[in-house]
This record gives structure tokens, C-alpha cells and sequence, in this order.
């Protein structure tokens, strides 16, 4: 990936949201998100009622879908209810790509 101006340098991050955010649409927006903002990665559902959200690509792009994950109150229609996203900064991964639900 190109980082010409110095400003887009790829990161990966993984987010943890808690709150009513299963059966409820939030992966599929999440994915439509991830999708306009040109990223790779994933959204499932786990056990414990949580979904957790793989996002990598440019940190911008990055940083602004975590912010959308915890907006309050959400300006994008956001389904569901969140109550926190714990961020895990992590590793960026070659040969990720699309953005999926899991």
C-alpha cells in the first residue's frame, strides 16, 4: 500500500462492541461502513453477546469507523444499542481483503 503524503499509513485494529448489537443489523452496517471507507476485515457475532469488528487500511479510514462504532447518539442510523468499543491496536496482515460478516 502507497503512503505518499505520509498520512495514510495502514493500520489493523480490532474492536470489541458491547451493548444490543446482535440480531439487530449491526454487522451488515458495519460491513457497508468498512466498504465505504475502503477497508478490509471482518464483523461477527461472538459468544458472549459482544461483536467483535477486524478492521484494517489506512488510519483514517480506521480511526473513523471505530468512531462511528461508538457514536452517541449515532448520526448514521446505526442499528442497535452500543454501550463501549474497547480498541485493540494490532498487526497489519498482507493478503486481506473485502470485508466480511462472520
Amino acid at each position: 500500500m502507497s503512503d505518499e503524503g505520509g498520512s495514510a499509513a495502514p493500520i489493523r485494529v480490532t474492536a470489541f462492541v458491547r451493548g444490543r448489537v446482535q440480531g439487530v443489523g449491526f454487522r451488515w452496517w458495519t460491513r457497508a461502513r468498512a466498504l465505504e471507507l475502503g477497508l478490509a476485515g471482518h464483523a461477527r457475532n461472538m459468544d458472549d453477546g459482544r461483536v467483535e469488528v477486524v478492521a484494517q487500511g489506512p488510519a483514517e479510514q480506521v480511526d473513523r469507523l471505530i468512531d462511528l462504532l461508538g457514536e452517541q447518539p449515532s448520526t448514521t442510523n446505526r442499528p442497535g444499542r452500543v454501550q463501549s468499543v474497547a480498541r485493540m491496536d494490532g498487526t497489519w496482515r498482507d493478503g486481506v481483503s473485502g470485508f466480511v460478516e462472520r
